[in-house]
C-alpha cells in the first residue's frame, strides 16, 4: 500500500457496525473514493462552515429538496440566525418567514423547538452523543448520523436514496430499498465500506457521487472513480439496479381559495381548513370532494370568518399545486368586504364555530401584495398572488365593486347559519 493510501485509510478499531477486518478490495475502493472526492467535492457553504449546527441546518434543510435549491435559503438562514442560540431565540413567525419558499415547513418548526432544547439541555450544543441528538425534536436517525459523521467523525454510514443506488450497483444488488429485507442487506454493504477514519467525507462523496455521476438513468459510468469494482457496470445494465421504485399515485384534490380586498391590502389566514400548512399564511380557503363542494365549504368559512363578506359565484382564475402526495386544484374566488369591517378585523381572531372544530381560532392578517413576500406565507399563496397581478390571460384580475344586493346571482351568499 503507498504512503499517500496509508494516509487515507489509517483507521483504527471502532464500535461501528462496520468494524472488524476490511477485505482489501474495499480499502481500495475507500481511496478511490476519497481521491475523487478530494478532487472534485462541490464547495458547499455548510461544508465551508464546518460547525455542528450549520451541518445540522443544511441536513434538515436538504431532506427531499435538492443542494442547488437549497444553497440560498440556507445562506438566507444562516444570515438570519448565525448561532443555534438566535434560532432558539427567534419567534416562530419569524423562522417561519426566512424559511419561506422552501417548502416542509414542518422541519423549521421542529428545528425551531430543537434550537430551545439544544441551548436548555446542551449548553447551545449540537449533542455527540447518538441516543441524545435523537431525543430532539426532529432527528431521526438518519439526521442524528449525517450530523455525527459529518461534524463529528463518529462512525456512521447514512443511507439515503442516491447512496443506496450507489451501493446496490456496486453489488450488483435487485429490490425495493422501501422493503426492509433489501434495506438491512444494503446498509450491510455500506457498513462494510464505510471509512473509520473518514466517515464524514466518505459519507459526503458517496452522496455527491449518487447526485452527479451514479444517475438513475443514464449514469456516467466513464467519470466514475468506482467503475472497476461496479458489478452492475461489469454486467453492462447499471440502469437496471437496484430496480424500479414502486410509486404512489397522486390523489387529486379540489380547493377553492378567496381573495377578500379592500383597497390595496388581502385577507390572509393560517394554514389550510385540514391542518395543511399550519402555522403560514394563506388566502382563506377550503377543500371539497369537487370543485362545487370546495366552491360551497369556501362560502361556509367565509360566512364564519367574515359575516358581511361576499364572493363572485365564477372563479376568475386557477392554479394547481402540490404539496406531498397531493395534486391540489385550486380555483380563485375574488371577493371585498364592506364598509369598515376590514380595520376591525385587522387584529382580530374568529372562534370557529362548529363544533368539528371547537376550539381552534383562525388569526386574520390584512397584507398589501406588494409585502407578501416578506410574510410567512406558503408557496401555494405565492402562485394565487401571481394571479392577482397578471391573471391566466395576462390580465389583472377583475373585481365587481361593493358586495351587491342578495338577489345579485352572480354573487354567492356567505352567510353562516351554525
Amino acid at each position: 500500500m503507498t504512503a499517500t493510501r496509508r494516509r487515507f485509510e489509517k483507521g483504527q478499531n471502532t464500535k461501528s457496525p462496520s468494524a472488524g477486518r476490511t477485505p482489501a478490495e474495499d480499502v481500495v475502493l475507500r481511496y478511490a473514493l476519497l481521491r475523487w472526492f478530494q478532487r472534485h467535492g462541490r464547495s458547499l457553504p455548510w461544508r465551508d462552515a464546518a460547525s455542528p449546527y450549520a451541518i445540522w441546518v443544511s441536513e434538515v434543510m436538504l431532506q427531499q429538496t435538492q443542494v442547488a435549491t437549497v444553497i440560498p435559503f440556507y445562506q438566507r438562514f444562516i444570515g438570519a440566525f448565525p448561532t443555534v442560540e438566535r434560532l432558539a431565540a427567534a419567534p416562530l413567525e419569524r423562522v417561519l418567514e426566512i424559511w419561506s419558499g422552501l417548502g416542509y415547513y414542518g422541519r423549521a418548526r421542529l428545528m425551531h423547538r430543537a434550537a430551545k432544547e439544544i441551548v436548555a439541555r446542551f449548553k447551545g450544543e449540537f449533542p455527540a452523543d447518538y441516543g441524545m441528538a435523537r431525543s430532539l425534536p426532529g432527528v431521526g436517525d438518519y439526521t442524528a448520523r449525517a450530523v455525527l459523521s459529518i461534524a463529528y467523525s463518529q462512525p456512521f454510514a447514512v443511507l439515503d436514496g442516491n447512496v443506496a443506488r450507489v451501493v446496490a450497483r456496486l453489488r450488483a444488488r435487485k429490490g425495493n430499498i422501501q422493503q426492509k429485507s433489501f434495506r438491512h442487506t444494503v446498509e450491510k454493504d455500506l457498513a462494510s465500506l464505510l471509512s473509520p477514519r473518514r466517515p464524514g467525507d466518505f459519507n459526503q462523496a458517496l452522496m455527491q457521487l449518487g447526485q452527479l455521476v451514479c444517475l438513475p438513468r443514464a449514469p456516467q459510468c466513464d467519470l466514475c472513480p468506482l467503475r472497476s469494482p461496479c458489478r452492475a457496470r461489469r454486467l453492462g445494465t447499471p440502469e437496471d439496479f437496484p430496480g424500479p421504485r414502486p410509486r404512489r399515485g397522486a390523489e387529486l384534490h379540489y380547493l377553492a381559495a378567496a381573495v377578500l380586498r379592500q383597497g390595496a391590502r388581502v385577507a390572509l389566514v393560517r394554514g389550510l381548513d385540514d391542518g395543511l400548512l399550519d402555522g403560514l399564511w394563506n388566502f382563506p380557503a377550503a377543500f371539497g370532494r369537487s370543485r362545487q363542494a370546495a366552491r360551497k365549504a369556501l362560502a361556509e368559512r367565509i360566512g364564519q370568518l367574515f359575516p358581511q363578506g361576499c364572493l363572485q359565484r365564477k372563479s376568475s382564475a386557477s392554479v394547481t399545486h402540490n404539496i406531498t402526495h397531493r395534486f391540489i386544484q385550486v380555483d380563485i374566488y375574488p371577493g371585498e368586504l364592506p364598509g369598515r369591517q376590514t380595520k376591525r378585523a385587522l387584529i382580530a381572531k374568529v372562534q370557529r364555530r362548529d363544533s368539528s372544530n371547537a376550539g381552534q381560532e383562525d388569526s386574520i392578517r390584512w397584507i398589501a401584495l406588494r409585502r407578501l413576500n416578506r410574510a410567512a406565507v406558503s408557496r401555494l399563496a405565492c402562485k394565487i398572488a401571481g394571479e392577482l397581478k397578471s391573471g391566466a390571460q395576462g390580465e389583472p384580475m377583475q373585481f365587481q365593486g361593493l358586495c351587491p344586493a342578495d338577489s345579485d346571482p352572480s354573487w354567492l351568499t356567505t352567510k353562516y347559519s351554525g
